[in-house]
């Protein structure tokens, strides 16, 4: 199994973020994380906030994936996602001020706690890959 490959490609709103051969994959999912080998069972699943691991012939990429679908089939995966990035792309300023925005909704009010609670998850994901 160390030679086969499955195709992935990410899709974001603003571009293809992602399109290439991996031998493994791992990313968050509503449901726990997930790590899915070539050949693995079909499945879809609902991405949620978390580190996204490609492992590639150039080695293992990492990148800040939030919110989405994946199809997973036997030799490939797609992905929608609502937002992904690079660890270079981050703003690590403007996430650590996200941060501090949703933690202080969560304290201060129970209206729109899911909203805040996810977007903490963001910020903590993004923070998370850039100290690496």
């Amino acid at each position: 199994m160390a030679d086969a490959k499955m195709k992935v490609n990410i899709i974001a709103p603003d571009r293809t973020f992602f399109a290439g051969d991996v031998s493994f994959a791992e990313f968050n999912t509503i449901e726990g994380i997930i790590g899915v080998y070539p050949r693995h069972i079909p499945m879809t699943v609902v991405i949620a906030p978390g580190v996204l691991k490609l492992k590639t012939d150039e080695g293992e990429k990492e990148a800040a994936l939030h919110s989405g679908f994946a199809e997973i089939l036997g030799d490939s995966i797609k992905m929608l996602a609502e937002s992904v990035e690079w660890p270079e792309e981050i703003d690590v300023h403007r996430a650590e001020e996200a941060k501090v925005r949703a933690e202080r909704r969560i304290k201060e009010s129970a209206m729109d706690q899911n909203r805040a609670e996810l977007a903490l998850k963001r910020a903590v994901v993004r923070l998370a890959l850039t100290k690496k």
